[in-house]
């Protein structure tokens, strides 16, 4: 049994080593004992933050905000280091489903999806500098001319919208591809190897390298290109999307807007300097530009953060998933799916029983979510799907 204050928006569970602080009610069991786990490390500073799309992950819940005294965990950060969302607002008012459709036609012919890497080497422009000592990165590096400018699968998307200020938005999410994923492997294993060798007592998922030790540099400096390498990766299909519009329409773009949700830094909170992890979690300090995206059948939202320090200046990365991708196949109706869809005039991505794991029935409600962290976030722009291609 566990207590459960009330405050605000906020629940705060104070029955382990530190107190978790939840933005929501209704945390599933496995992500809640997630959440104990990291509330029990020896190193935790002050309390875990945990976001209302929170659901259960590896090691870790997805939602959550870890600040950490002089350590650093590979699976606090994930496998897809660096994964997030940007966005570009364009001067258009108004565009016609037959030029959305020819714009995302353009888009799927030079954005590989899925599995697929480009046919060639991508230049060099598009790739981070190398300045530090990152040898996984350097093995992968000729890999990954070849992945950047993709979107992979899963949960990443290029999706066209309609905003609120009555114009019309792009928003992609993508990570670092498999460079960012070999990288986390890799540094995953030898935290295992390293807390073993020292008998160390954390769950064998939460493993770290404490500071001072040459691995803990060593992951942070390869964890900081694969935050690069996403970030280029969504530039670059970011200016594969504005060809293909400019193909079609005369149209200009600004307003960039740029954030990761699976990093780890330094960061200063409450008088001291911290490592902060946040694994499906985005930066929200005041008056900070960011964005979370609800599901291909529901709004998105350009957010300023509130510089809440109860979450360490951190909000939610998007709905948040409320059934399994497993689940989602077997349960949902291809049949209801598409049909709410196509009422709303969304060109969407739900073809067969394998695209159920992004129908919008398999993610929370944005809305209760939304309503759940108006303490953390101010809504400046509400954005309604209009097309959506899917990795």
């Amino acid at each position: 049994m566990f207590f459960i204050n009330i405050i605000d928006m906020e629940q705060v569970i104070n029955t382990e080593r530190a107190p978790i602080k939840l933005w929501l009610n209704d945390i599933e069991e496995g992500a809640l004992e997630q959440a104990k786990n990291l509330a029990n490390l020896p190193f935790i500073h002050k309390w875990v933050s945990i976001m209302p799309d929170s659901h259960q992950g590896y090691g870790m819940p997805i939602g959550g905000v870890l600040p950490a005294k002089k350590a650093i965990i590979p699976n606090a950060v994930g496998v897809d280091i660096g994964c997030g969302m940007c966005s570009l607002r364009t001067d258009l008012q108004d565009i016609s489903q037959d030029k959305l459709k020819e714009i995302m036609s353009l888009t799927r012919a030079s954005v590989p999806i899925g599995f697929s890497h480009q046919s060639k080497e991508q230049e060099e422009k598009w790739m981070p500098e190398i300045k530090n000592n990152v040898p996984i990165v350097k093995k992968e590096y000729d890999k990954a001319r070849y992945q950047v400018g993709t979107l992979g699968g899963g949960n990443h998307f290029i999706e066209i919208q309609k905003g609120s200020d009555g114009y019309v938005w792009i928003m992609i999410h993508s990570g670092s591809r498999n460079i960012g994923y070999t990288v986390a492997q890799h540094y995953t294993d030898l935290a295992k190897e390293h807390c073993q060798k020292w008998f160390s007592q954390v769950p064998e998922d939460l493993s770290f390298f404490p500071l001072g030790t040459e691995l803990f540099t060593r992951y942070k400096n390869e964890m900081d290109y694969c935050i690069e390498f996403a970030l280029m990766n969504r530039k670059l299909m970011m200016e594969r999307v504005k060809q293909a519009f400019s193909e079609i329409i005369d149209v200009s773009f600004d307003h960039f807007i740029n954030k990761p949700h699976n990093f780890a830094d330094w960061e200063h909170h409450y008088n001291e300097n911290v490592i902060l992890h946040r694994k499906g979690a985005t930066r929200a300090r005041k008056n900070e530009w960011g964005m979370i995206p609800g599901s291909q059948g529901t709004s998105s939202y350009i957010v300023k953060g509130k510089g809440n320090k109860e979450s360490f200046d951190s909000c939610s990365h998007g709905a948040g998933r409320v059934m399994s991708r497993t689940k989602a196949r077997k349960t949902l109706s291809v049949k209801e799916e598409t049909e709410r869809l196509n009422e709303m005039g969304v060109i969407h991505a739900i073809r067969s029983k394998d695209d159920l794991d992004e129908a919008p029935s398999s993610y929370k409600n944005i809305d209760d979510v939304m309503a759940n962290q108006a303490d953390l976030v101010d809504i400046e722009i509400e954005l309604q799907p209009l097309a959506v291609i899917k990795g």
